[in-house]
């Protein structure tokens, strides 16, 4: 790319990507055991539901019917 010859007000903003800190931030505090298990049970519910309502959605929302089980309505009867 090409240099502008003009001056650039704010010249240090173009300058920002070459500056480099020398201040470490602190260290992540590692959590504690609650915290642990506060998110796995929220996982595991998470994870529960979802398979909950794969189990009761999947056989309503299946197409076939079992050959006992005939649907007959009064319109259908010819009287």
């Amino acid at each position: 790319m090409f240099r502008r010859r003009e001056p650039v007000p704010f010249a240090f903003i173009a300058e920002a990507d070459k500056f480099r800190s020398n201040v470490t931030p602190p260290a992540r505090e590692r959590p504690s055991a609650g915290q642990i298990a506060g998110r796995a049970l929220v996982g595991l519910t998470v994870v529960a539901g979802l398979v909950g309502s794969l189990l009761f959605g999947i056989p309503a929302l299946s197409a076939d019917q079992s050959p006992g089980h005939t649907q007959n309505s009064e319109a259908s009867d010819g009287r």
